[in-house]
C-alpha cells in the first residue's frame, strides 16, 4: 500500500500502482499527488491545458486545484482512503475530475457518460509509460528528472510515442556516414605537422576564428607567433611551451565525400613508441618533409626522423603516402621549384625502398602550412606557377575508397583509456560492426563487457563500423584492468591470443647479430611488449623468397629470417594472412627500430 515515503520514493509507488492495474479510478490522483508533494508549481499547468481542451470542465478544475492542494498538505490521509477505495465525498470529488483528465487524448470520445471505461483505458498506457521511463532510463540523454515530469503533464499516449520516436533516425544517421578516413601526420620534429593539422581545421571551419585569434594573441605573449596554429592540436601546456608534440593529437575535419580523422604524430625520436600507437591507426600517411634550408637536410640524414617514420608508417599498414613539401613561403626557399624537385628526387628512392610505388600510393605536394598555401585551395599561379596539381585535401578526397572488413567479426585495439562515469576505451575499429547494448570480449582477460555509450568523433551514435575512430563506454570492467593493446572483439569468434609465435623478420638496421635469446621491444597495433628471440627458423633470401636448408646461428643487417619469438605475457594477435593489421609488428631497440615483421603462426 502506499505510505508517504520521502518524495524519492514516488517512482517506487507509481509501480505499485501499476501493479494494481485498473482496480480503482484514484490511481491516477495517487500519482499525480506524490508528485505535487514538492512541486506545487506544477498544479497550474495541468489545469491549463484541461481548461483549454475541455470548456465543460471550467467548473471543476478550482475544485481540482483545491483537492490537489489539500493533497500535498496532508496527503496521508487523501491517499489512504483514495487507495482503499473509499468513496467518500472527498475522495469522490477528487477522483471525478482526475477521471476525466485523460480524456484530451482524443478529443473527439470525450462524452461524460463514456467516463468509467476511460480509466481502464489510461492506467495501461500509464503502466506502458512507466516501462517506457524504464527504457528511457538506459538512454541517459532524455532521462532528465524534470523532464519526465513535463512529458507526464502531455498526454500518455503521445509521450509513449515521443521515446521511440528519437532513436530509429539516430540509427539511420549512424549508419548512412560519410567513409571515415584516419589521416596520421608524420616526419621530422619541427617539420610542421601540427602546424598543417591546426591550418587544416582552420580552413575547414573545425576551429572557429576567436579561438584561433586567441592562441594567436598567447602566442604573441610567448613570443611564438609562428606556432599559434599547431596549438589546435598541442592542447596542453608542456607540448605548448615547447613547441613540440609529445602525445598523438586528434582531430576530425569533413570534406563532400569523406570524414577525415587527423591524428598529430610527434616527431621527436623519444616520442617514436608514441608516434607507432598513432600510425598503427592511420589508412592514409602525411609525411611533412621541411624544404628550409638545413631543416631538410637534417630530417632526412641517418638518425633523421624522415626515414624512421616513413619506414614505421608502411610497417604499421599505411596503405596511401602523401608527402608534403612545408615551408615552402621560407624566404630561403620562396616556392622555388628546383628546391622541390631536390628534395623530391633525394627522398624518392628511400620511399620506392620501402615498397610505396609512385604511380599507385605516393603523391608529393607543395605546400605552406604557416599560410594555407596549397592545403585546401591549390596554390596561386602568381606564387607558384610551376605546380598545378590538385591541393592537398582535394588529393586526398578524390584517393580510391579502402576495401573494409564489414561482416567479418568485430575487433578493436585499445589505443587509450580514461574514466567518465565509467570505463571509456578509445581506438580504431578494425573490423565488423558492433552496437550499443551489444556484449564483447575484451581479450586477452576475457573479460565479458556490455558497450554502454559510443562516440565516433566525439558524436554520440548507436552503432559503429570499421575504419571509425571510436570511443566505447563500457559496463563490466574496472579502468585499471585495461591497458593501451588490449582488444575489444567479438564474443562468438574472439581474436587470437598467445605467448609464443613464428614470424617472418626483416632486420633493418642493427650494428650487431642478432641470436637466440636477443630480447627488444614489439609494437603490434596498439601493444608495446617485451619479447625475446627464442630460436631462428631459418633464412628467407630476399629476391627469390626461398627458406635456407639449415638453421641460422644469426642474423645480421638486412637479412629476412624467420623466428620464434616469446612475449613477457599473453598479447593479441592474428596471423599476417587472417587478418594483416593484427599481425604486423617493429622490434624496437635503444629508441631506434631494428626489424620489422609479420606474424606466421601463432604456436601457444
Amino acid at each position: 500500500m502506499s505510505n508517504n515515503g520521502a518524495p524519492d520514493s514516488w517512482e517506487s509507488e507509481a509501480e505499485v500502482i501499476g501493479e494494481q492495474g485498473a482496480k480503482d479510478p484514484d490511481d491516477v490522483s495517487t500519482k499525480f499527488s506524490t508528485l505535487n508533494v514538492n512541486a506545487v508549481e506544477f498544479v497550474p499547468s495541468f489545469c491549463k491545458p484541461s481548461q483549454a481542451s475541455d470548456n465543460s470542465e471550467s467548473p471543476t478544475t478550482p475544485q481540482k486545484s483545491e483537492s490537489s492542494s489539500t493533497n500535498s498538505a496532508e496527503s496521508p490521509v487523501p491517499n489512504g482512503c483514495g487507495d482503499g477505495g473509499d468513496s467518500g465525498d472527498g475522495g469522490a470529488a477528487s477522483a471525478s475530475p482526475r477521471v476525466e483528465e485523460p480524456p484530451p487524448v482524443p478529443p473527439a470520445a470525450a462524452p461524460v457518460p463514456a467516463a468509467l471505461p476511460i480509466p481502464a483505458d489510461s492506467s495501461p498506457t500509464i503502466d506502458s509509460w512507466d516501462a517506457e521511463a524504464d527504457d528511457a532510463l538506459l538512454t541517459p540523454e532524455e532521462n532528465i528528472e524534470p523532464e519526465e515530469e513535463e512529458t507526464e503533464q502531455q498526454e500518455d499516449g503521445e509521450a509513449a510515442k515521443k521515446i521511440p520516436k528519437k532513436k530509429p533516425p539516430r540509427i539511420e544517421d549512424t549508419r548512412s556516414k560519410k567513409e571515415h578516413v584516419n589521416v596520421v601526420f608524420i616526419g621530422h620534429v619541427d617539420a610542421g605537422k601540427s602546424t598543417i593539422g591546426g591550418q587544416i581545421m582552420s580552413l575547414t571551419g573545425m576551429v572557429d576564428k576567436r579561438t584561433l585569434e586567441k592562441y594567436e594573441r598567447e602566442a604573441r605573449e610567448k613570443s611564438r607567433e609562428s606556432w599559434y596554429l599547431s596549438w589546435a592540436l598541442d592542447t596542453n601546456q608542456e607540448e605548448r611551451d615547447k613547441g613540440k608534440t609529445v602525445e598523438v593529437g586528434r582531430a576530425y575535419f569533413e570534406t563532400e565525400k569523406k570524414h577525415f580523422t587527423i591524428l598529430d604524430a610527434p616527431g621527436h625520436k623519444s616520442f617514436v613508441p608514441n608516434m607507432i600507437g598513432g600510425a598503427a591507426q592511420a589508412d592514409l600517411a602525411v609525411l611533412v618533409i621541411s624544404a628550409r634550408k638545413g631543416e631538410f637536410e637534417t630530417g632526412f640524414d641517418r638518425g633523421g626522423q624522415t626515414r624512421e617514420h616513413a619506414m614505421l608508417a608502411k610497417t604499421a599498414g599505411v596503405k596511401h603516402l602523401v608527402a608534403l613539401v612545408n615551408k615552402m613561403d621560407d624566404p630561403t626557399v620562396n616556392w622555388d621549384e628546383k628546391r622541390y624537385n631536390e628534395c623530391r628526387d633525394k627522398i624518392l628512392p628511400y620511399l620506392k625502398k620501402l615498397g610505396f610505388n609512385p604511380a599507385k600510393d605516393l603523391s608529393f605536394l607543395p605546400v605552406s602550412g604557416q599560410t594555407g598555401q596549397g592545403l585546401l585551395e591549390r596554390v596561386s599561379e602568381d606564387i607558384c606557377s610551376w605546380y598545378r596539381g590538385p591541393s592537398f585535401i582535394q588529393l586526398i578526397d578524390e584517393l580510391p575508397s579502402l576495401n573494409r572488413k564489414m561482416d567479418g567479426p568485430f575487433i578493436m585495439p585499445v589505443v587509450d583509456k580514461y574514466k567518465d562515469m565509467g570505463t571509456v576505451l578509445m581506438g580504431k575499429v578494425e573490423a565488423g560492426t558492433t552496437r550499443k547494448g551489444s556484449t564483447l570480449f575484451l581479450m586477452p582477460n576475457r573479460v565479458q563487457v556490455i558497450v554502454d555509450q559510443l562516440w565516433s568523433d566525439d558524436i554520440e551514435v548507436t552503432s559503429i563500423g570499421p575504419g571509425e575512430n571510436v570511443k566505447v563506454k563500457l559496463k563490466g570492467i574496472e579502468e585499471e584492468d585495461v591497458s593501451p593493446g588490449f582488444v575489444l572483439c567479438d564474443t562468438v569468434e574472439p581474436i587470437t591470443t598467445g605467448r609464443v609465435f613464428d614470424a617472418q623478420v626483416v632486420i633493418l638496421e642493427h650494428k650487431s647479430i642478432i641470436c637466440a635469446g636477443y630480447s627488444a621491444v614489439m609494437h603490434i597495433h596498439c601493444a608495446a611488449e617485451e619479447v625475446t628471440v627464442k630460436a631462428l627458423i631459418c633464412l628467407v633470401d630476399k629476391k627469390t623468397g626461398e627458406k635456407s636448408k639449415t638453421r641460422p646461428r644469426f642474423v645480421k643487417q638486412d637479412q629476412v629470417a624467420i623466428m620464434r619469438i616469446e612475449c613477457a605475457g599473453i598479447i593479441c594477435l592474428e596471423p599476417f594472412k587472417k587478418f594483416a593489421q593484427m599481425g604486423r609488428f617493429t622490434l624496437r631497440d635503444e629508441n631506434k627500430t631494428i626489424a620489422i615483421g609479420k606474424v606466421l603462426k601463432v604456436i601457444e
